[in-house]
């Protein structure tokens, strides 16, 4: 949203600020301000997390840990468990009943987020936020 208020911004410099270099300098602090919105607001999250993980309590930092089991569990069975079954029961020539099915793409978006393919994850280890 901020985006597209930057071009009709700048566009008012050139009526009300009439040296060029400062000009300049606004219309670069308007183009960031967006980015570095985005980046206080990572870096707070990244002191929330830092907080939570860091507490003793499971309901404080252990939602993390299962969110990943859960997800590993997940993994493992999409990729492993559920081939390797129906290998093996058609082998037998058995009847079984529906496997159960997740949803990857609502899988793939939770661990994509808890992992930080965002690049915040790599951020907190360059750091010594995290261990």
């Amino acid at each position: 949203m901020i985006d597209k208020l930057i071009a009709p911004v700048t566009g008012l410099l050139d009526k009300f600020i009439p040296d060029a270099d400062e000009k300049a300098k606004l219309a670069h602090e308007i183009a960031t301000m967006s980015s570095k919105h985005a980046q206080s607001l990572a870096l707070a999250q990244i002191q929330v997390n830092a907080a939570e993980a860091a507490s003793g309590s499971a309901f404080k930092g252990g939602w993390r840990p299962s969110v990943g089991y859960i997800c590993a569990i997940a993994f493992g069975w999409h990729f492993v468990g559920q081939p390797v079954t129906l290998f093996f029961v058609a082998l037998t020539g058995t009847e079984i009943p529906p496997l159960p099915e997740f949803d990857m793409g609502t899988l793939l978006t939770v661990l994509g987020g808890m992992l930080g393919i965002g690049g915040l994850r790599t951020y907190e280890k360059q750091k010594g936020l995290t261990k």
